[in-house]
């Protein structure tokens, strides 16, 4: 669980900011926990799954902010 957070915030951190990843530090954390109290062991998928979860949370994933309308 440890180097997967790890490695979340190191690459959000080059997505964002150093500021912005250690002020996630907390959420991520939580979400990575459950994650794993579900059940979830690859270091990889959790890895993915908490940049999922922090963009989402920051909303820079919002597709039509990205300029995606589906047209």
């Amino acid at each position: 669980m440890k180097s997967a957070i790890d490695r979340i915030l190191q690459t959000y951190g080059l997505l964002t900011n150093r500021e912005a990843a250690a002020a996630a530090q907390q959420r991520v954390e939580n979400y990575i926990r459950t994650l794993v109290e579900g059940g979830e062991t690859d270091v990889d998928r959790l890895t993915v799954c908490g940049l999922v979860y922090l963009r989402e949370q920051d909303g820079s994933n919002v597709s039509v902010k990205a300029g995606y309308t589906g047209m």
